[in-house]
């Protein structure tokens, strides 16, 4: 991964979205290296109304601490994609499906 000082953050939104369960959150940061690649990314999805574990934290996608992982309702795993793209469509199909619970 390059060096913290030559990414350049390209997305640092938050956006409330409405449940089933309850008013949610929805997280996303994404740094670019020099040639436009995606080098570090952090997606969540809060809802306390449906988990308290790892701060409200419901579903999240990133590549902190040297690896890609997935973290679902205070619970971590690894996965096995590096594509950005490909890891955005399931972080918003799945939380598409979580709203609705």
């Amino acid at each position: 991964m390059a060096a913290k000082s030559n990414l350049r953050k390209v997305v640092d939104e938050t956006t409330d979205v409405r449940c089933a369960s309850g008013l949610g959150r929805m997280r996303e940061e994404v740094w670019q290296d020099k040639n436009g690649v995606v080098v570090r990314y952090n997606l969540a999805f809060i809802n306390r109304y449906l988990t308290s574990r790892d701060n409200g934290r419901v579903l999240g996608y990133d590549n902190n601490h040297g690896y890609h992982h997935r973290h679902f309702m205070g619970e971590t795993s690894a996965i096995e994609t590096r594509d950005y793209g490909v890891i955005y469509d399931r972080f918003i199909d799945e939380v598409r499906e979580l709203r609705k619970e």
